[in-house]
């Protein structure tokens, strides 16, 4: 779906309240939000979904504050950043989702070495501060450039690109403890 396409679809839905266009949006982007919340959440599917859902809601009760000068889905991404920063702010859960993965749910997955890489990685991802992780799954996982990052967080591009080494510097520390080893091959 193209850039007027979406601002076509955002105007008759702010204009006229049509939810068809709505649901158009919805279907392109809900992946890619669902996505984004599952790794602010640290894997945690159920609280990702209800996050997801929320930022809709927000999104359709706020469209007409969309005027089209970013894509659509920079002004959904920052409203679903906000959205994760006000359920950290409100929730103590925060302490637990920062935890990240229990043991218990570790020994349930299959011993592949691939899978072992993704749970080294998850476990390395709570060593990292919110806007760390935001930053990389945003540029990495997300493939946004750092001045669609910098529009979502509502910082500058030189902050987004602070929080990504430094993250990334974190994350190759704990790696490191785990046992990967950035010279091999």
């Amino acid at each position: 779906m193209s850039y007027p396409d979406e601002l076509l679809l955002a105007t008759r839905v702010a204009l006229i309240n049509d939810s068809r266009a709505f649901e158009q949006l919805v279907a392109k982007h809900q992946s890619a939000i669902r996505r984004f919340m599952l790794h602010q959440t640290l894997g945690d599917a159920e609280l990702s979904d209800d996050l997801a859902q929320e930022t809709f809601i927000k999104a359709y009760l706020h469209i007409g504050s969309y005027k089209g000068t970013a894509r659509f889905s920079t002004w959904l991404f920052r409203i679903a950043y906000h959205v994760f920063i006000d359920y950290c702010k409100k929730n103590l859960r925060q302490r637990q989702l920062l935890e990240g993965y229990s043991s218990d749910e570790a020994e349930g997955v299959s011993h592949t070495e691939q899978i072992n890489t993704m749970i080294d990685i998850a476990q390395a991802l709570k060593y990292l501060r919110e806007e760390e992780r935001t930053a990389i799954d945003l540029f990495y996982i997300e493939d946004l450039s750092h001045k669609r990052i910098a529009m979502i967080m509502d910082c500058p591009e030189g902050t987004v690109k602070s929080y990504i080494l430094r993250g990334l510097h974190k994350l190759e520390k704990h790696l490191k403890i785990a046992g990967y080893d950035n010279t091999q091959g």
